[in-house]
């Protein structure tokens, strides 16, 4: 298997950052290029029960998140990933998993590195056997090898 564009979508929780070793791992193993995914909360997506919010404050709201989602992710790649031989961040907005196979496909990947749990099991503190609804939707709609990595693993 050739592998020269690795794809790793985080969530910047702790759980998801725990793929960083085997990212950096995988990369140097395969001189492949690292693409840092991270995909911004979709606010439309959610329910108006309270009505139609005002599209200026979603907006700030979403360049607020962007701008700390790219500095997080710049401090990641400076203390995870300074052995990958090359990087990119990308940042997008909407539902993660669609992002994520979307991203896939776009960029050619070969291969996705994700965790098993992300931000939805920051509090769990016990290996289970279901993976989080991101991973799981990746997992079984991936047109490339999935690498799982379980955060929760002891």
């Amino acid at each position: 298997m050739e592998v020269r564009t690795i794809l790793w979508p985080t969530d910047l929780s702790k759980n998801s950052i725990k793929a960083a070793k085997h990212v950096e791992s995988l990369a140097q193993k395969y001189q492949a290029k690292v693409i840092l995914l991270y995909v911004g909360v979709d606010l439309m997506s959610h329910s108006m029960a309270y009505g139609e919010p005002n599209p200026e404050h979603i907006k700030h709201f979403q360049e607020w998140e962007m701008d700390h989602a790219k500095k997080k992710l710049e401090s990641v790649c400076d203390k995870e990933l300074k052995a990958c031989p090359a990087l990119e961040v990308k940042l997008v907005q909407g539902d993660a998993a669609t992002e994520i196979l979307k991203t896939v496909r776009q960029e050619k990947a070969d291969m996705v590195v994700i965790t098993t749990h992300g931000h939805g099991a920051e509090q769990v503190d016990q290996i289970t056997a279901e993976f989080g609804s991101v991973a799981k939707k990746v997992i079984v709609n991936s047109p490339v090898p999935v690498h799982l990595v379980n955060p929760l693993q002891k």
